[in-house]
């Protein structure tokens, strides 16, 4: 354990205790909790009550260790991955279409054999994780400013080894830079994004990086800025590397766009290889101010003539370092501030996996033909691209009342969207590994935990439900292949996922028409998942893959519930489709099956695995052990609003088992008990392990042998993630704040990357299950062609605010109780939201009802039940951009 060991000791040393991080706050547990699970646990109450404070974004320092692990991505959707390093500086540049396993591929020695009986980790294993990724440079990129002021030259490259104190503001997708020194006059700031609207995918998939700087003087006397940024031409990286290759410079200049578009070539103009390779493409540094010097062959050193030189002619360099650069000067006056922005692009399309050719290339390139245009695509769109990110963000962080550490971790996890975890073709398929080059074929049954992409992008998840799940990998027999093209055989769990994935994309579509065209398919694979009862107790019992990569046989209580809740959900769109028939069909399935379920397979305390009747306990399973996943069904039931699939009380027995069980606040304690798990929590962190053995049975998953049994033993966050927001939904708060935190503390910067939940490879698809804890706190539901909507929120409800997504707008929604009136606020930011009724709590009976769009009274009705107030409108209105609909109780 001397890594561990010596990871511990740097957290205490980088000063992670005055922070006040999780990992020095919690204790071990050394022995299962009893009674109540928070006090037993011994957490700090002072502790646990900061985690429901509003705080402030979460900001880390230079003067702490915080930044060297820092990688935001910060480019489109399917684009490449392009980090934003904590000093403002981008780094690793995986926009060259190379697929490699991992953000880098490297083999870290470790002190104990893993799966396979490996005693090394690739990036598979966590190798990224233990020894986080960073100062992956590639190519050279970077800002300097020169201040000129009361007679005084200041010149300063803006990256951290030049200021006294850099800070990191983790607010994706904009994060904000500040550079203090005591030796500098002003006040320097970046914000640096790349465009992301929700509902908006097309204008979130630039490949391109927006960098903001903002000067502002605060002292009394004029100051004169230079801001210089520079970028070395590396287009070919791997391809252009001897004397049959060069590269070339050209200059743009316009009044308010300049800027130089890096490419390569080749001195043979027949050379196909080489224009047909994944790294041939282009780069451009783009200034969108006035007065923009540029140099087609620069020098980054801090002189004058990185800030003064100019050189428009196209330079045709060979042999040596290509680079170029934009300058603007500007004068600041006292008190007064500067905006100048600036941006980096790229266009390398040629973008092919073998099985998926007919797609085509990148999918930015049926839009553009170079990086010059993309440039120049966000420069004429600068205004809107920029204020419609920046109202996201203000609505998501800014204007909530919710904790902005949650707000963070929820949210941060659909950045894996900007890396190469991700691709879009040109024929506008979504396409994903499951992680950073790791395992082909958007894999159903770990892509279904991710909640985060139909809630932001729903057109994207559409568009995946009937062009590949009921699409290329939809069988005659109604099953799904969970890899598409690579591997056809169905996974039951992806199975039913994708089958509640298809009621959630008809829930966040404005009409019906999505549902409509794929319910014949939907029904098909709803009989398929039906069929796999083979004795008709409602439990499903057929022997087939699923997430944890094997073929568990006899009754599962995770894949049982899992199931239930699929076939409710095909209960509710068959009773749409007018199927009544087969409506009732599924209804009686999920009667008789929850029935089942919670007779035979929930042991008193928890739901277990059933073996099969003649195979036993000679395959691999979970049998009497406490599953992470047990009562995974009614987690995706509460994200789709399909009420109780199974027992409320059962349910939370079981999950205070995994709180009792599972849950440590030291994972130390008990990695050194069991062997051979991939470490994705560290000794001396919290987390929540995959399977326990509460019953001390001796072969507790009927095999010893199996390489899958290490998957048990593991702290992976998209599982956790989905306990979290499971805990919210049924109002174990403390408990659901508790384990996202330590996920969110396992990822301090001071640590390892904040923006990099590692699995099974970096930026991992399934820990976007994240933004399902987002959904559960605020209670929220909604169904797009019913206009229907509803809020429950569970953190603060007497005043509250968060943000919402719907079909075709999003905005934010606020509640406000005073004495017996509540007052609840629908503001559109964007788009449109059409609305029937509205589904609100109330503690009491309403007496009163006033509901108004703007001032103008709306006719409506209240329908109560319990503290479920249904508000029905006399007629459907429709909120545009910048309107509020609000209701008085």
């Amino acid at each position: 354990m001397a890594l561990s060991i010596k990871r511990r000791t740097f957290i205490q040393q980088s000063g992670l205790l005055a922070a006040g991080l999780m990992s020095t706050h919690l204790p071990s547990l050394a022995a299962p909790a009893q009674g109540n699970p928070t006090l037993e646990k011994k957490l700090d109450r002072k502790w646990i009550a900061s985690l429901f404070e509003r705080g402030a974004p979460t900001t880390y320092l230079k003067s702490r260790k915080e930044l060297d692990y820092i990688g935001m991505p910060v480019g489109g959707i399917g684009c490449g991955t392009l980090y934003l390093g904590g000093d403002g500086r981008l780094w690793l540049w995986d926009v060259f279409n190379k697929n490699q396993t991992g953000v880098i591929y490297k083999n870290v020695k470790w002190h104990e054999k893993i799966q396979f009986n490996y005693d090394f980790l690739r990036p598979f294993d966590g190798a990224n994780y233990v020894e986080p990724v960073k100062d992956i440079r590639p190519l050279d990129q970077g800002f300097a400013i020169r201040i000129e002021h009361d007679g005084k030259t200041i010149m300063k490259r803006l990256q951290a080894d030049d200021w006294d104190e850099v800070s990191f503001e983790a607010t994706y997708p904009m994060a904000t830079v500040r550079y203090v020194d005591k030796t500098v006059p002003l006040s320097i700031t970046l914000r640096a994004y790349s465009p992301f609207i929700p509902l908006n995918a097309d204008d979130s998939g630039l490949p391109v990086t927006i960098l903001s700087f903002t000067v502002e003087n605060k002292t009394a006397s004029h100051a004169t800025i230079t801001l210089a940024g520079w970028l070395e031409n590396k287009a070919s990286i791997y391809s252009a590397n001897n004397e049959e290759y060069y590269r070339v410079n050209e200059a743009v200049r316009d009044a308010a766009f300049s800027g130089v578009m890096a490419s390569s070539n080749s001195y043979n103009w027949a050379d196909e290889t080489f224009t047909s390779a994944g790294d041939f493409g282009n780069f451009f540094l783009a200034s969108f101010n006035a007065n923009t010097k540029v140099n087609t062959d620069a020098s980054p050193d801090l002189t004058a003539p990185l800030f003064d030189s100019e050189n428009a002619t196209a330079a045709k360099i060979e042999q040596r370092k290509a680079l170029a650069t934009v300058s603007n000067t500007t004068t600041v006056p006292p008190g007064g501030r500067v905006e100048l922005n600036y941006a980096v692009a790229w266009y390398f399309p040629n973008l092919s996996f073998d099985l998926l050719k007919k797609e085509g290339g990148r999918y930015y390139a049926n839009t553009f033909k170079s990086s010059r245009q993309v440039a120049s695509y966000v420069h004429a769109n600068f205004e809107r691209l920029s204020s419609e990110t920046k109202s996201w963000c203000d609505a998501w962080y800014e204007q909530s009342t919710l904790p902005y550490w949650f707000l963070e971790r929820t949210f941060l996890n659909i950045s894996t969207l900007a890396t190469t975890t991700v691709h879009r073709f040109q024929s506008g398929r979504f396409y994903a590994w499951e992680g950073v080059g790791s395992c082909p074929g958007t894999c159903n049954h770990v892509w279904q935990y991710a909640q985060a992409v139909a809630r932001i992008f729903p057109s994207l998840e559409r568009d995946t439900r009937e062009r590949v799940d009921l699409g290329v990998a939809f069988h005659d027999d109604g099953h799904i292949g969970f890899r598409g093209e690579y591997d056809t055989q169905p996974a039951i769990d992806g199975q039913a996922g994708r089958i509640l994935g298809i009621y959630r994309e008809h829930q966040m579509s404005a009409d019906n028409s999505f549902l409509k065209r794929q319910w014949p398919k939907t029904k098909h694979a709803l009989q398929y998942l039906l069929a796999q009862d083979t004795n008709g107790d409602g439990m499903t019992d057929t022997q087939l893959e699923n997430t944890l990569d094997a073929k568990w046989p006899g009754e599962i209580a995770w894949i049982v519930g899992l199931t239930l809740a699929a076939v409710k959900a095909g209960q509710r769109m068959a009773e749409e489709m007018n199927d009544e028939p087969f409506a009732a069909t599924c209804k009686r399935y999920v009667t008789l099956g929850a029935a089942n379920m919670e007779k035979h397979l929930f042991n008193g305390e928890y739901f277990i695995h059933r073996p099969d009747a003649q195979k036993g306990r000679t395959v691999i399973g979970s049998y009497n052990t406490c599953h992470i996943d047990q009562v995974y069904g009614q987690s995706w039931a509460h994200q789709v609003g399909l009420g109780r699939v199974l027992d409320k009380t059962k349910t939370i027995f079981a999950l205070k088992a995994l709180w009792k069980y599972n849950f440590t606040t030291d994972v130390g304690p008990y990695l050194k008990e069991h062997h051979g798990g991939r470490p994705y929590a560290l000794p001396g962190e919290g987390g929540m392990i995959m399977n326990t053995n509460p019953r001390n049975e001796e072969v507790p998953y009927g095999v010893k042998d199996a390489w899958q049994v290490t998957y048990f033993h593991e702290c992976m966050t998209g599982f956790e993630h989905q306990v979290a927001s499971h805990m919210m939904a049924e109002g174990m708060t403390e408990e659901s704040l508790i384990l996202t935190r330590a996920i969110h503390d396992r990822y301090h910067a001071a640590k390892r990357n904040p923006f990099n939940e590692v699995e099974c490879s970096d930026h991992y698809a399934r820990a976007m299950a994240s933004y399902g804890t987002f959904i559960t706190a605020c209670g929220f539901t909604y169904h797009g062609p019913t206009g229907s909507i509803g809020f429950h929120p569970k953190l603060t409800p007497h005043n509250f605010k968060a943000a919402f997504t719907a079909a075709e707008g999003w905005g934010t929604y606020a509640q406000e109780k005073k004495g017996k009136q509540q007052v609840h606020q629908l503001e559109l930011k964007y788009g449109r939201l059409m609305l029937r009724s509205i589904q609100l709590e109330r503690a009491d009976k309403a007496k009163d009802l006033t509901v108004t769009l703007d001032n103008n009274f709306v006719k409506a009705t209240i329908e109560q039940e319990g503290t479920s107030a249904k508000i029905s409108l006399a007629q459907a209105v429709v909120l545009e951009k910048g309107q509020r609909l609000s209701v008085v109780l």
